[in-house]
């Protein structure tokens, strides 16, 4: 078992009106933290919640909170995919593609970078597609 904190920057988000990239008319920050179970040295489960921040026309606040649990498959040299569905409190809902690398590990701790690919469908809202970068400590 392995918890974790971290923080996630989106890079930009696709949808039929085009590509919009993060800083461009807002900022959007999540801050993850999870618990990963794992069943093997090959396989595991995760279970992640995580507070989105947005922040448009200097007014931040919480624009919701994605839940979001997954199957992880882990590969030598640190590298894990993690196949996570994803369900916000806005209404929104899908899937979310992360593709994680541990960078160092300690004897307590670890350290890694992920990159997401977020797909979002519902709430009367068009399809999308984002990518996001996410930096983390376990433990």
């Amino acid at each position: 078992m392995a918890g974790y904190f971290s923080v996630t920057n989106t890079i930009a988000t696709w949808n039929k009106d085009g590509i919009t990239t993060n800083f461009s008319d807002s900022y959007t920050v999540s801050f993850p933290f999870g618990l990963n179970l794992l069943k093997s040295d090959h396989f595991g489960v995760s279970f992640e919640v995580a507070p989105v921040i947005r922040v448009e026309k200097n007014i931040a606040k919480v624009n919701s909170v994605v839940f979001h649990p997954g199957a992880m498959f882990r590969f030598k040299h640190g590298f894990t995919f993690i196949s996570r569905v994803a369900f916000e409190t806005n209404g929104r809902f899908g899937v979310t593609p992360v593709f994680n690398k541990v960078v160092i590990r300690n004897k307590d701790s670890f350290f890694f970078v992920a990159a997401s690919f977020p797909a979002r469908f519902g709430n009367n809202l068009s399809s999308s597609l984002g990518s996001g970068i996410q930096l983390g400590v376990g433990f």
